[in-house]
């Protein structure tokens, strides 16, 4: 169905691909979680990827990334096979974490300049550009004024809008994000919204993994909706239901990945321990 798809934001279905899943299927310990899976998302769209727990959605969003083997199937990213992507430059992943301890209080500058580590030669000195990329990205997140205070000390929506700015901080073009708004108040659930609708209005790609939309409905373009790791929804995002849509209601709660074989979330609390949130590359 993805194939025909044409975007609210007009991309029709000849545009180039950021990622593409084809039949896609992966498995936890012979269990199996995506089941023919197959998702065309282009260049510059907006996408959600929705459903309940246990549905696949962040083991699809895993898989594109490499993160998760498929057993069969294949995975493309900006018309590359997986096995022999280069580009992970281009790519900004904003994982799930909802706290940031540990004994050395890295500070917000030096988590976000943390991001740019795939973008630069070993053993070389940051640059000019690279402070001046730093600076926009947590402007774009509105946190310049704390750049200079230690991580632990946000709250979980504002270290939420720190991995993002950490993404941003490589310049990258296309965006992976995994529930933004989990566990994130809502004045910084607006905040991240504004984040994202930038990144959306720059041209970039972002794809977001939620299990509700939440002040995202205005900005996402596009969703598919998994149940049961297939495809049962691809087009206009559905309207929300049950408690989700009672009015005022607000995604302040985690969702973790029932098919997740290691849920818990890493210690981030230095720059270093930051550092090996980054997509690995293939060399």
């Amino acid at each position: 169905m993805s194939a025909q798809f044409k975007g609210a934001g007009g991309r029709a279905s000849d545009a180039p691909h950021a990622f593409q899943a084809i039949d896609a299927h992966a498995a936890y310990d012979g269990v199996p979680v995506l089941n023919g899976v197959s998702v065309d998302i282009p260049v510059g769209q907006t996408m959600a990827v929705l459903g309940p727990n246990g549905s696949g959605k962040s083991t699809l969003m895993r898989a594109m990334l490499g993160i998760v083997p498929l057993t069969s199937g294949e995975i493309r990213i900006h018309g590359t096979p997986l096995r022999r992507f280069r580009g992970w430059r281009r790519i900004g992943y904003v994982p799930q974490r909802l706290t940031a301890g540990g004994a050395v209080p890295a500070t917000v500058r030096e988590i976000v300049a943390s991001g740019q580590v795939a973008t630069r030669r070993r053993l070389s000195f940051t640059t000019k550009a690279d402070r001046a990329a730093v600076d926009e990205a947590l402007d774009t997140v509105g946190l310049s004024d704390r750049a200079g205070d230690a991580v632990r000390e946000l709250s979980g929506g504002q270290q939420q809008r720190v991995l993002i700015a950490r993404a941003l901080a490589g310049r990258p073009d296309t965006f992976v994000m995994d529930e933004p708004m989990a566990g994130v108040d809502a004045e910084n659930q607006r905040a991240l919204a504004g984040a994202i609708t930038r990144l959306r209005d720059r041209g970039s790609t972002v794809v977001l993994v939620l299990h509700e939309l939440g002040p995202l409905e205005e900005v996402i373009e596009r969703a598919v909706v998994l149940e049961h790791g297939r495809v049962v929804h691809d087009g206009e995002a559905p309207e929300a239901t049950g408690e989700c849509a009672r009015p005022g209601h607000e995604h302040q709660h985690p969702h973790p990945d029932p098919n997740d074989p290691d849920p818990s979330p890493a210690d981030t609390g230095t720059a270093a321990e930051m550092i090996r949130l980054e997509v690995p590359r293939r060399d």
